[in-house]
């Protein structure tokens, strides 16, 4: 495969880079020539891989995770985005032409910029996609909401202006001739009506992370517990403080609870003495030993479970979590608590009922095999290939 300049559009949500961050780093590894655009906030984890950082900031609130509630506000925050942010892609990119584009789901100016350039371009996508009977299910449902006229009329007259070759808004926000979903096929909704001729699952892409350090199991621990409920939802502190008088009486049991950097340790009260307690860990290291794990079931956390094939009790915050909470309970290795009802005693019983379940330890596994057999990052780095011209 000769060198060829590859550009990746991204979003500024860090849990929108993460998921392809090793295939581009897998691209770089192959000789290729990959550029990347995106806010500055992410601009580290970027040239970590080896890819060229093109800055090009956000008028998203990645800053403070100050979303509305309102799905048509939300998707008219990402469309200023792109309005803002294509002069300055086009500024860059004119005059470098990339031979194929990559672009976020979040990133509609990716999108508009291949189309302006006539160049291949594929979606990386880090959640569910549309299934066949999508528009009719859900967009067309979202198409009712107040404020969604106006904001389809603003997003059509942007495309007609903007060099794009798709005008149509259902179908230029829907999928391209080719997705990488980078999710297992487990977790999507009506997978059985995704098109498989565009669409191709190849799990989580996960890569060496030693530079995040290690853990080890301590002595004497006959199973560990990871509570880790991400970092964009944190929980209050009320929520930690249920899981040390659910876990830490657990004779046993090691428990790493790891509060984000938003919460003060000091008020959690006193931590019992087979609890520590983190404001970040490694959490693929720690799952790699785990027996159980305490998710805000957000897709990576959730993908971070089947791959490790660790029973999961899911606590959904935010987002896309609820429905991914109930995915991973109708795969058989979850059980859903809601934040409101995280007592100690149903986040005990769910922990033991869990983990003494054999039907649960055999979807588990089973799960964790598939998942691994779906190829990952070098498959996603052959599909991107595939594609060039």
């Amino acid at each position: 495969m000769f060198r060829r300049h590859i550009a990746m559009i991204g979003s500024p949500i860090v849990s929108h880079v993460l998921p392809g961050i090793e295939v581009i780093r897998e691209l770089v590894a192959r000789g290729h020539r990959v550029t990347y655009a995106d806010a500055p906030n992410v601009a580290d984890l970027i040239r970590s891989t080896g890819a060229e950082f093109v800055p090009c900031p956000t008028t998203l609130p990645v800053a403070d995770n100050d979303w509305p509630h309102d799905p048509i506000a939300a998707a008219s925050l990402f469309l200023d985005d792109a309005m803002q942010a294509l002069p300055r892609l086009r500024a860059h990119y004119d005059e470098d032409p990339a031979d194929l584009y990559l672009y976020d789901i979040g990133s509609f100016a990716g999108r508009a910029l291949a189309e302006a350039h006539r160049r291949p371009l594929v979606q990386l996508s880090p959640s569910y996609v549309a299934w066949k009977g999508y528009q009719d299910e859900v967009g067309d449902l979202l198409n009712q909401l107040p404020g969604a006229d106006a904001y389809r009329r603003r997003f059509a007259s942007w495309l007609a202006g903007c060099g794009a070759t798709t005008l149509d808004v259902d179908t230029f926000t829907g999928m391209p001739a080719r997705t990488v979903a980078l999710i297992s096929r487990a977790m999507q909704p009506h997978a059985d009506r995704v098109d498989g001729g565009a669409v191709t699952f190849v799990g989580p892409c996960l890569g060496d992370r030693s530079e995040q350090g290690g853990w080890t199991r301590p002595p004497g621990a006959r199973k560990v517990l990871l509570v880790s409920p991400g970092s964009a939802y944190t929980p209050p502190p009320e929520f930690f403080r249920e899981c040390l008088a659910a876990f830490g009486p657990l004779a046993g049991w090691h428990v790493v609870l790891q509060i984000g950097r938003r919460t003060d340790a000091r008020e959690l009260g006193e931590v019992p003495p087979n609890v520590e307690v983190h404001h970040w860990v490694p959490q693929l290291a720690i799952l790699e030993q785990a027996d159980a794990f305490v998710t805000h079931a957000g897709m990576g956390g959730s993908s971070e479970g089947l791959y490790t094939g660790v029973p999961m009790i899911a606590v959904p915050l935010g987002a896309e979590q609820s429905g991914n909470a109930d995915r991973l309970v109708a795969l058989g290795v979850a059980r859903r608590i809601d934040t409101a009802d995280a007592t100690a005693d149903t986040l005990r019983t769910a922990l033991l009922e869990l983990t003494a379940d054999p039907e649960v330890r055999r979807r588990s596994d089973a799960l964790r095999a598939e998942v691994r057999a779906e190829g990952g990052t070098r498959r996603a780095a052959d599909i991107i290939e595939s594609a060039l011209p």
